[in-house]
């Protein structure tokens, strides 16, 4: 081996601008080249578009599996802004799909989805697809405007005359980045329909136009917000008829808290968390919050019904939790995430505050049904003791 030294200046340095180097480093942007990767184009480009819902400026968005292996996705919005057109209100279109800005234009706070989730903007998407065509219907006109490879094909073009707005694209992955091009309907369909029920606002449909035997859509609406997802969560066996469910505006965490629990016949325990509907695998100040909250109401009950003599200790969260099924959702004007994967929540107020609205919602919920709190109480000193 030659002990000579490696010259080292400033010509084995490479710069990579743009977006040359979201396509020499994919991963760093959608975080692999597999199956999760691609599917982490497909939701930045509609959360694009949810976002227009959750704003007020859109009512539906419609997301397709195209025969040729592609992804659009369309709202029914203003449609944005084409530049070439000299719009000149908000980012346009040219910037959406070229700037890495990681979502120009997004609220970025508790009314937006946009960035929720990875925000690395559609500019990323344009760049990890072979092609993409957008088509903006706005102010009676539709244009078109095609890339390959985040290269415009040309500059926007006038098509003919539209009705109604919006905004539709559709992009096909490129077999050169990723190593499978293969969309799974399952796993769309469960990151949208989660999306639902805690946006109660959103309208979103799924089609699958893939396969042989023709078309197959999903819908995704919940009008009754996380009440709607654990009603379906606990049909069999639950122990109360009603969903317990509230939401609640908190000024000292800038946001809002929705809460919505059951108890069922069973030991299992199912709390799931979201901080602006981001799922918080690893909990944080909202989910400790909820638990405290439950634990104060629920033992304050029991010893006002001398279910616990003074010398009973106060139930465990072991005995609290069987049988639970719980959804816990803040959406925060300034979200502070913890841990590698940000799947932790910090902000300081939101423990107190959440465990505030718990106690309260619930300590009336038990006093005003005896029938179903007695339900719920009896079988608490069944589960096992930590």
């Amino acid at each position: 081996m030659s002990e000579e030294p490696t010259a080292y200046d400033a010509s084995m340095i490479v710069v990579l601008e743009g977006l040359e180097a979201v396509r020499k480093r994919p991963g760093m942007y959608v975080g692999s080249v597999g199956e999760r990767g691609l599917h982490h184009l497909a939701f930045e480009v509609a959360e694009r578009a949810l976002d227009e819902i959750l704003g007020g400026t859109a009512g539906r968005v419609e997301i397709t599996l195209t025969a040729d292996g592609g992804v659009r996705v369309a709202d029914d919005g203003p449609g944005l802004p084409v530049e070439h057109a000299g719009h000149s209100d908000g980012p346009a279109l040219e910037t959406w799909l070229t700037a890495l800005s990681g979502g120009c234009g997004a609220r970025g706070d508790r009314r937006s989805l946009y960035g929720a989730f990875f925000g690395v903007g559609l500019a990323v998407v344009n760049a990890l697809s072979v092609r993409l065509t957008a088509e903006v219907r706005r102010d009676g006109s539709r244009w078109v405007l095609e890339y390959e490879r985040a290269v415009p094909v040309g500059v926007p073009v006038r098509t003919g005359p539209a009705d109604g707005s919006g905004t539709a694209i559709t992009f096909r992955p490129d077999a050169e980045i990723f190593e499978t091009l293969e969309f799974s309907f399952e796993a769309l369909a469960e990151h949208f329909r989660e999306l639902a029920f805690l946006n109660r606002e959103l309208d979103i449909s799924l089609t699958d136009d893939r396969g042989p035997a023709g078309p197959r859509t999903a819908r995704f609406r919940f009008p009754g917000g996380p009440r709607d997802h654990v009603a379906a969560q606990t049909a069999r066996a639950p122990l109360h008829p009603d969903v317990i469910g509230f939401e609640r505006e908190c000024p000292e965490m800038e946001g809002t808290v929705e809460v919505a629990l059951r108890w069922c016949d069973s030991r299992e325990e199912r709390v799931a968390s979201y901080a602006n509907s981001r799922p918080t695998l690893s909990g944080g100040a909202h989910e400790v919050g909820f638990r405290d909250g439950l634990a104060a109401a629920v033992n304050a009950y029991a010893r006002e019904q001398q279910l616990l003599t003074p010398a009973d200790p106060d139930f465990t969260p072991a005995q609290l939790g069987a049988g639970l099924t719980a959804v816990v959702s803040v959406k925060l004007d300034h979200p502070e995430f913890e841990g590698a994967l940000h799947d932790r929540l910090g902000n300081g107020p939101v423990r107190t505050c959440v465990a505030e609205a718990v106690r309260e919602h619930l300590a009336a919920w038990l006093r005003a049904d005896t029938a179903q709190a007695t339900a719920v109480l009896a079988r608490i000193p069944t589960a096992t003791r930590h």
